[in-house]
């Protein structure tokens, strides 16, 4: 059975076009396209995009929309899972480094030769160097109790000093408050970004509030507050994308629609 991706392509060659020649006819960028013939449908868009530029891409070709989205909500858009090392790869590892280091292990106890040419043994494991005296215990404790009585003088001359050289209460020492513009609470808003004039037209769902409308030339932009999902209504999609936490997308459709932004 074919897939999504397989279908689309079939279509588009049964109708003897390129990929270039259908994006210029979708106003779908060719890459997007590139990809949704390779079965692949992480744009790094939203989700209402990635269906509205596959919804108008099936009914350039004569396909059926409804089935081809059906199709892909069935893929649940799932990512592939990387492939992991089989275990007898590890098996060859560990076997690899246990006689790296069983080797290591004989060439340190190897005989090495003396000075005089008599063959001496290494120990194992050990350190050749020399072993200092060792500190008595004594003397550890006795250096921590030093050091903590220290410790406690510096804090209470510290505690004293604070107390006598700053009398004043801190409601005089305080100075205006201001508050900081980071602090402020920022709104989500949607930018609306004319690419040629368009007639724009942006509801609030949840009361049916209409918060822009109005025509935008080439290079205009307005800003609206987005209280949760709206609807923005264009005259021409072609002519206009939205702009989202910094991210611009184009409107999943060319020509007078409609598009809910979740």
């Amino acid at each position: 059975m074919q897939n999504i991706g397989e279908r689309l392509e079939e279509a588009r060659k049964r109708k003897g076009i390129s990929i270039r020649e259908a994006a210029e006819a979708t106003k779908i960028r060719s890459d997007y396209l590139h990809k949704f013939e390779n079965n692949q449908f992480d744009l790094n868009l939203a989700e209402i995009y990635v269906r509205g530029f596959l919804r108008n891409y099936a009914t350039f070709l004569k396909l059926p929309a409804d089935k081809l989205l059906n199709d892909l909500s069935a893929l649940g858009r799932g990512e592939s899972r990387p492939r992991q090392p089989s275990r007898e790869i590890y098996g060859r590892m560990d076997v690899s480094v246990a006689s790296a280091d069983e080797r290591n292990a004989e060439k340190a106890a190897a005989p090495v030769e003396s000075a005089a040419g008599e063959p001496t043994r290494l120990p194992r494991g050990g350190s050749s160097l020399p072993k200092g005296p060792a500190i008595p215990p004594q003397l550890i404790f006795r250096g921590g109790i030093a050091l903590g009585v220290i410790l406690i003088l510096i804090l209470v001359i510290w505690g004293v000093r604070a107390l006598v050289s700053d009398p004043a209460p801190a409601s005089d020492r305080a100075g205006p408050i201001t508050a900081s513009p980071a602090a402020a609470s920022t709104e989500p808003t949607v930018t609306l970004i004319a690419l040629d004039t368009v007639r724009v037209k942006v509801v609030q769902e949840s009361n049916n509030a209409e918060l822009f409308q109005g025509t935008l030339v080439r290079g205009q932009t307005q800003t609206v507050p987005k209280r949760g999902t709206i609807y923005i209504t264009a005259s021409a999609g072609k002519n206009l994308e939205v702009e989202i936490a910094g991210k611009r997308y184009p409107m999943p459709f060319a020509e007078y629609d409609r598009a809910k932004i979740p």
